[in-house]
């Protein structure tokens, strides 16, 4: 499980930092934004005792928002988008590799 998650992060960082980097000139800002999120939306989303995927929603609404409140804090003009923008390319990139490699 701890290596799934290894693999995963690994991805999510690799492909969101260059969007939060071209929002703020700032790999800290970028690394941070996931790193604050994803380990609560891998183990701890998971527990609700809801369906998969509005359990995936829920996940991706807080990783959204939470980034995005972070972007802010850290006067990224328009955080809100650039977070969407880049938890839906990782989000929907995740979703291809994991059905094309059995990946993540």
């Amino acid at each position: 499980m701890l290596r799934d998650w290894l693999v995963a992060f690994t991805l999510t960082q690799m492909l969101e930092m260059p969007i939060y980097f071209k929002a703020s000139k700032s790999w800290r800002i970028g690394f941070f934004a996931s790193a604050m999120t994803h380990p609560l939306v891998w183990f701890v989303f998971p527990l609700l005792p809801i369906d998969y995927w509005p359990m995936v929603a829920c996940a991706e609404v807080f990783a959204v928002v939470g980034e995005a409140l972070w972007l802010k804090l850290n006067d990224v003009k328009h955080p809100f988008w650039w977070s969407l923008a880049a938890n839906g390319f990782s989000f929907t990139t995740g979703l291809i590799i994991r059905e094309t490699t059995g990946l993540v």
